[in-house]
């Protein structure tokens, strides 16, 4: 397998053999979202929904990609396998005795890397019946991730898609977030380039265009009212909105082709 370096921003192109790679990376990702979000229920805590994540990625054979990460703002590793954020928690919950209840929503992410590469990525779903504006929080999240992948053809400017994302969220006047953001992904879970998911003038110098070979974890996270986020206790691993308002997760690693988009965290 052959890897080779794009000529803009160190980002990494890839072989078809390594997106098959990663294609098996990414189902194994599939997999687990699958079996754990069936799993969510009222009264399930968030540790338990972790505890059998963790053992389907470790039959499988694959490395559980957040476990043991370090920040350096935090008092610990992360010590799960899965981020698992509860209501107004936008990213990096950390799981544990939490019961979810009714009308709670949860996201999950899940990152594994199988035979050298990674695959990455999350959903929300709702516990119970969630009110009219959460179903919606959901559903324009989630639309505006296929919104993204629909647009990600060789040749485009990652601003263009960017553009797309924040107007379908904006016009249903939620909010994206803009202190965190996708990222490429491959060998590593964290690589060339960001990804974000709005676009302004103060982006231009980090801009790019999309090259057949790219393989990036795109990502909006949406929150029912402004965009400001913090950090909500001193360990600094769990991300909330500032104004206490709902907030939802979706993503897929995708590569580029020649004949259009690939979702690699797919069944």
């Amino acid at each position: 397998m052959t890897t080779k370096s794009a000529s803009q921003k160190g980002i990494i192109l890839k072989s078809s053999d390594e997106i098959d790679v990663m294609r098996r990376a990414g189902a194994l990702v599939c997999r687990v979202l699958d079996h754990v979000c069936g799993l969510v229920k009222v009264g399930v805590t968030t540790g338990q929904l972790n505890e059998v994540a963790e053992k389907l990625i470790g039959d499988a054979g694959a490395e559980a990609l957040f476990k043991g990460v370090v920040n350096p703002a935090a008092s610990y590793p992360f010590p799960a396998a899965l981020c698992t954020s509860v209501n107004d928690e936008v990213v990096h919950g950390v799981p544990g005795d939490r019961a979810l209840k009714a009308g709670d929503i949860l996201s999950i992410d899940c990152g594994v890397r199988i035979d050298g590469f990674c695959g990455d990525s999350a959903r929300t779903v709702a516990v119970g019946d969630v009110s009219k504006d959460v179903q919606s929080l959901l559903s324009v999240t989630d639309a505006s991730l296929a919104l993204a992948i629909a647009e990600m053809k060789v040749g485009r400017m990652w601003s263009e898609v960017a553009t797309a994302i924040q107007k379908k969220v904006e016009s249903a006047g939620m909010s994206v977030v803009r202190e965190f953001v996708g990222h490429g992904i491959g060998q590593e879970m964290h690589e060339e380039p960001k990804v974000p998911n709005y676009h302004d003038r103060s982006q231009k110098k980090s801009d790019f265009c999309l090259e057949e070979g790219m393989t990036l974890a795109v990502e909006p996270m949406v929150t029912l009212g402004a965009s400001d986020v913090m950090y909500a206790d001193a360990d600094a691993w769990v991300i909330v909105t500032k104004d206490g308002s709902f907030a939802a997760h979706f993503e897929h690693s995708i590569a580029i082709t020649a004949n259009g988009p690939m979702i690699l965290t797919a069944a």
